[in-house]
């Protein structure tokens, strides 16, 4: 089985979320991506279609949009 990704820019929201996340998948299944420190995959992140973050890719590719912490535009800066 795939991992699923969680993709999140750092702030409070999204570190939350990544606990939450963590807790309920368990670290094994989950590619966490901070795309505040690592920029090159915020393309990434948009091609799967992730609008905004705190934001779940999952194995089959649904995107699942947790809470709102931060547009993609806003963390393109």
């Amino acid at each position: 089985m795939s991992k699923s990704v969680f993709y999140h820019a750092g702030c409070p929201v999204c570190v939350s979320a990544e606990h939450d996340i963590l807790n309920l998948v368990g670290a094994d299944n989950v590619e966490v991506v901070h795309i505040g420190q690592d920029r090159k995959r915020i393309t990434e992140a948009e091609n799967k279609g992730v609008k905004s973050v705190p934001a779940l890719v999952t194995p089959n590719g649904n995107v699942l949009h947790i809470n709102f912490g931060a547009s993609m535009a806003d963390v393109k800066g």
